[in-house]
């Protein structure tokens, strides 16, 4: 079955009303469809893709583009993530055992399993073990640009935008020029978004990861035209490997929209 066929004939809950309905439902009229089939919610990736969803939500509307996303959880994790992120609870759904991620056959991550440790304590060794680049090509290398900063990425902190990322005290954006200028990614600007992440996600563990046998999975995107047609697709291979363009990852839009511009 074709990849579009597969999310069409999917039902999950969805995190909104808790029905439980297709995937695509309300994508009828749309110029294009982007599914996103997220990790666990309070991964590292999902947090990081809504917040560049979340920048681009205007140009994705001009674009009459339906967004719909999929993430390892169960509704509450879903309400959790869509309150932090801001991301529409009626576009979000949840799937709690990872089965339409094994049906579309992404990466389960890492999964050696060791004698002795329970599914979930597996789960959390190779997580580990991934996060120090082992059977996760390119993390190593995405962690370091979120400290040194890259000047093919936009700015990410606007100049009176306040972060607060703790332990670190409350920083705006203008506290970055001190390290790098204006205009780009500055070094360490990066890192600090993730650290807002981490804390949010460590304050609210069991809410974002209700069955940490999930942790190592990893997700995918798909861009079809009206018909079902799939235009684009990627299939992260490791953690912070959402996107082949990581510097910025809805760049690909502009390949397939000519009237988006997703920098």
């Amino acid at each position: 079955m074709k990849t579009y066929e597969i999310l069409a004939h999917t039902q999950r809950q969805r995190v909104s009303d808790g029905e439980t309905v297709s995937l695509l439902t309300g994508c009828e009229t749309a110029a294009q469809i982007l599914v996103l089939v997220w990790p666990q919610l309070g991964d590292f990736d999902s947090l990081e893709y809504a917040w560049w969803l979340q920048r681009a939500a205007e140009i994705l509307r001009q674009g009459n583009i339906a967004v719909r996303a999929v993430g390892i959880g169960d509704r509450a994790s879903g309400q959790q993530f869509c309150t932090y992120t801001g991301f529409p609870a009626d576009f979000l759904f949840v799937d709690e055992t990872a089965a339409l991620h094994r049906e579309l056959g992404l990466y389960e991550g890492l999964s050696l399993k060791p004698p002795g440790l329970k599914p979930g304590q597996a789960a959390w060794l190779n997580l580990m073990l991934m996060c120090a680049g082992i059977a996760s090509p390119g993390t190593l290398r995405e962690v370091l640009r979120g400290y040194t900063g890259d000047r093919r990425a936009p700015q990410l902190i606007g100049n009176d935008e306040v972060v607060k990322a703790g332990p670190l005290p409350p920083l705006t954006g203008k506290a970055f020029n001190i390290v790098g200028g204006s205009g780009f990614q500055r070094p360490i600007e990066l890192a600090t978004l993730r650290l807002r992440n981490m804390t949010e996600v460590l304050s609210h563990w069991s809410t974002y990861v209700p069955n940490a046998a999930y942790l190592t999975q990893r997700g995918g995107t798909f861009l079809f035209d009206s018909t079902g047609k799939l235009l684009y697709e990627h299939r992260d291979p490791g953690i912070l490997g959402f996107a082949a363009t990581m510097a910025n990852p809805l760049a690909f839009l502009a390949d397939y929209t000519p009237t988006v511009n997703a920098g």
